[in-house]
C-alpha cells in the first residue's frame, strides 16, 4: 500500500474515533508554510492538534513514536499558531498537542489505534 494512502486511512480512522467521542473536527490536512496539521478538533474547553502516524508491521520507529522529533514538534507548534491566526475565535480554548499512533494488522491489513497520547508534548519544552 502506498505511504500517502496508508497515512490518509490512518487519519480517517482517528478522525472517526474523535467524532465518536464527541469532538468537533475543524480541519484535516490543514496546510500552511510550516507544514501540515493532520487533525484539528475541539470541544467546549479544548482545541487539539493531533499528529497521526500510521505504520505497517515490523516498522523501525516504535509505531511512529520516534518520528515526533523536537523539530517536528516545533513545526506542529508553528502550524498551530498559524491556524489560530486564521481562526481568532478559537483563542479562548486551551490548546493541546496529541499524537495518535495507528498500526496495520499484517494479515488482513486492518488499521487499529495502537496508542493515543493526549498532551504528547508541550511548547514550553521546545
Amino acid at each position: 500500500m502506498q505511504k500517502k494512502i496508508l497515512g490518509n486511512l490512518g487519519e480517517n480512522l482517528v478522525t472517526e474515533l474523535l467524532k465518536a467521542q464527541g469532538w468537533q473536527i475543524l480541519a484535516t490536512q490543514w496546510h500552511c508554510r510550516w507544514g501540515e496539521l493532520d487533525i484539528v478538533a475541539c470541544d467546549r474547553e479544548w482545541l487539539i492538534f493531533v499528529e497521526v502516524k500510521t505504520r505497517t508491521p515490523n516498522n523501525w520507529d516504535l509505531n511512529g513514536a520516534l518520528a515526533i522529533s523536537k523539530s517536528k514538534q516545533k513545526k506542529i507548534h508553528l502550524s498551530a499558531l498559524d491556524f489560530l491566526r486564521c481562526h481568532p475565535q478559537l483563542y479562548d480554548l486551551s490548546c493541546r498537542f496529541d499524537v495518535a499512533l495507528v498500526t496495520m494488522n499484517g494479515k488482513n491489513e486492518d488499521l487499529e489505534l495502537y496508542s493515543y497520547i493526549a498532551s504528547a508534548f508541550s511548547v514550553e519544552a521546545l
